[in-house]
């Protein structure tokens, strides 16, 4: 996961805009409830490693992502067990999960009470708890000095999200929003794309693997159990 629209507003319903940037020979799987010990939660599926990026919990509204930073790239368990943690066990996910032995990583954790961030750089792991209303999150951090940051921002505020990647291009520029470049003989660009809206009794999920393309976009819409 590589870009992260969140919009906490209190009394409104949360937004959320994942995108997930990955080598495209790595495979895997749409939207559903994959994980038996974990039913009510609804996410992609990485095939290599059994987790996610990005995942629901249809009872409570609770959206974990996370998203890859550049200090450590290597370790075990694999990332895609964090977003798990946190939807089962909410801000005290690091008493689930080993995260010291893990790359570095952005992990956000959203629902209808705010939105949490934290930051793990291989060296500390730091929690912040975002003030209402739009942020941006990249692997550099929340609202970070960086082109993607500074070029998009100003758009999420005032249009229609959607709208913004459906007229986007692939590209490998610094600034680009869906990302498409070699790298060492293999592709690595935006695989997903996900619209995640959360009210107090609704979760809808729009999703598609070629975000760029309007006509892709599908929708899951579940009512909260509470």
């Amino acid at each position: 996961m590589c870009t992260v629209v969140t919009e906490w507003i209190p009394g409104q319903p949360l937004r959320i805009l994942a995108l997930r940037d990955e080598l495209t020979s790595r495979e895997f799987d749409r939207p559903a409830a994959w994980w038996p010990d974990q039913p009510g939660v609804i996410g992609g599926r990485d095939r290599l490693a059994g987790g996610s990026w990005c995942v629901s919990d249809v009872r409570t509204g609770v959206t974990a992502l996370v998203l890859n930073r550049r200090e450590r790239r290597e370790g075990t368990p694999s990332r895609g067990g964090l977003p798990l943690a946190a939807v089962a066990a909410g801000a005290s996910w690091p008493e689930r999960i080993e995260h010291r032995r893990v790359a570095s990583f952005n992990l956000v954790l959203a629902g209808p009470s705010g939105v949490t961030a934290w930051t793990w750089d291989a060296a500390e792991l730091c929690r912040v708890d975002l003030a209402p209303g739009q942020h941006l999150i990249t692997s550099d951090g929340i609202d970070a000095d960086n082109p993607r940051t500074a070029t998009y921002a100003p758009r999420f505020a005032t249009e229609p999200w959607r709208d913004i990647v459906t007229s986007t291009t692939p590209s490998d520029e610094p600034a680009a929003l869906l990302v498409r470049h070699d790298v060492d003989g293999q592709v690595y660009a935006t695989v997903f794309g996900q619209l995640i809206t959360a009210s107090l009794d609704r979760l809808t999920i729009e999703s598609s693997a070629t975000p760029w393309d309007a006509a892709t976009w599908t929708e899951q819409t579940y009512s909260l159990a509470g």
